[in-house]
């Protein structure tokens, strides 16, 4: 029997390993616009969105509406639109699994070509919250002061046009002007990408932009509207073939675009919603007051040592982030690094346990049934998860022997190629000038450290220019495998 394609007309007969929503579809309205929606929204907010409705059918009112901006983005819809804006969510653990037909989409709007019909969409009321994960480079930021680029190539095209905005930025500032234009009330804007104090970065880019268009409309949006901070955390790879596949296989479902992820899930909010918002809280959110202790952990624990395994991983030939963790060497690098030197540099969290949660983090990298790729968090993963933390510690006085380390791959690895010649794949807005300078450098990091958009004033530390050509002399003379041998022995002797 062949599997069944998913829509709303067929959510009756779903096979019975599917979960499917407890609420009709076409009750939900929009009270969300979200840019950005990839993988991670799909597992994240659009998952703890359902439950609330779920639960509570005043949360119908709460439907997301997906905006699709870059060209990338096409895909996504033509795979969304045939399934009523309908996919599956399959979260693994181990040998576990779990099924379920995601409803909180209220449909998609294609703005990669005009943004016309999606300003219009945005100009309704209804819409309380535009939320946005963009990555890092979504923002149009300069990486080493982290304020908006007047001369980013986005940013120069909505300052010409910006009617018809192109990022997400100009987006969101010709929305806000529109309604403050037409006299209603802004919504909020709610970031969920991995940034540290990811609603002020936002804040600062929108006023940014704002001020440089209209000097009235930045001090309304400063006065009127909220940019709350959050954190966000699941592993989320990206979607293969092989997935899809397995869907149809094992459950008799035919999905374009389902998501997979793991079963651990933490959002964590600061509760500034001036035009209301879901309860959340309900459903496992956690609304705080100041998310910024919880969002540092994450960062120097969580993304700093997935930079940090994924980058040794694909040095050491691996593919996946499990199979680089099950690597007993790498093991060892990432709870030394969490221990020594990331996990020193954090405040107090209230409420968290931080042993556990290293505990926890390790078991979550070592998950085989999820399959997440070191290409994946080498491309996604911003260099600042490493760049930060280094900074803090030699401000400090602190060891970075395993940080230089983590850096020295990533120096190693924008090369271009292994140890035997071969091409590695590189994601870099300036890829080709971090492989010319890897390679005018070999041993010797200081032409790549020297690259000011991402170290800043950091390239010019003797003691990280130390620490981090030891390392990189090791790789290129030594190999990735002796390397860790050394490592390994570091880490056990610094444990002992």
């Amino acid at each position: 029997m062949p599997p069944i394609a998913l829509n709303r007309r067929n959510l009756p007969v779903l096979p019975p390993s599917v979960e499917r929503p407890r609420f009709d579809p076409a009750q939900v309205k929009a009270g969300i616009a979200h840019i950005g929606l990839g993988g991670f929204h799909r597992a994240h907010m659009a998952r703890y969105t359902q439950e609330l409705m779920e639960e509570d059918p005043q949360a119908l009112d709460w439907g997301i509406l997906g905006c699709l901006l870059v060209p990338n983005d096409r895909r996504m819809g033509e795979s969304l639109a045939p399934q009523d804006a309908l996919y599956t969510l399959v979260e693994r653990e181990g040998a576990q699994e779990r099924a379920r037909v995601i409803a909180s989409l209220v449909g998609l709007v294609d703005a990669t070509q005009s943004s016309e019909a999606l300003l219009a969409k945005l100009d309704d009321p209804a819409i309380r919250i535009i939320s946005l994960t963009v990555t890092e480079n979504g923002y149009c930021l300069n990486p080493a002061t982290k304020q908006l680029d007047p001369d980013h190539a986005l940013i120069r095209a909505d300052l010409q046009s910006p009617g018809n905005p192109r990022s997400a930025i100009g987006l969101i500032v010709e929305t806000l002007r529109r309604r403050k234009h037409a006299g209603t009330a802004p919504p909020t804007l709610l970031t969920c990408d991995n940034i540290q104090h990811n609603g002020k970065v936002l804040r600062r880019a929108v006023l940014a932009l704002a001020g440089l268009r209209d000097d009235a409309l930045a001090a309304w949006i400063e006065r009127e509207v909220a940019f709350p901070s959050t954190m966000v955390d699941r592993i989320t790879p990206v979607t293969a073939q092989a997935d899809i596949d397995e869907l149809a296989t094992r459950h008799g479902l035919a999905d374009r675009w389902p998501v997979i992820s793991e079963t651990f899930s933490q959002w964590v909010i600061e509760d500034r919603f001036p035009a209301g918002r879901p309860a959340w809280e309900q459903v496992g959110a956690q609304f705080v007051p100041d998310v910024a202790p919880y969002e540092f952990m994450k960062l120097r624990l969580l993304n700093a040592s997935h930079l940090a395994v994924s980058g040794l991983g694909q040095l050491a030939g691996y593919v996946t982030i499990d199979e680089s963790l099950a690597d007993s060497r790498i093991r060892a690098v990432m709870m030394a690094l969490m221990e020594r030197e990331t996990g020193p540099t954090l405040p107090d969290i209230p409420g968290v346990d931080l042993a556990a949660y290293k505990a926890r983090l390790i078991e979550r990298f070592a998950n085989p049934a999820i399959r997440d790729t070191v290409q994946r968090v080498n491309t996604d993963a911003p260099l600042n998860y490493l760049v930060d933390p280094i900074r803090d510690r030699l401000q400090s006085g602190g060891d970075v022997t395993f940080l230089a380390l983590a850096l020295a791959a990533w120096l190693r690895r924008v090369r271009g190629t292994d140890e035997q010649g071969k091409p590695m794949q590189v994601s870099h807005p300036i890829a080709e000038i971090l492989r010319e300078r890897a390679i005018e450098g070999g041993c010797d990091p200081r032409p790549l450290l020297s690259e000011r958009s991402l170290f800043g004033e950091l390239g010019d530390n003797p003691l990280l220019v130390e620490a981090t050509h030891r390392w990189l002399a090791s790789f290129y003379n030594l190999g990735t495998h002796h390397t860790l041998d050394e490592a390994e022995r570091l880490a056990t002797r610094r444990q002992g």
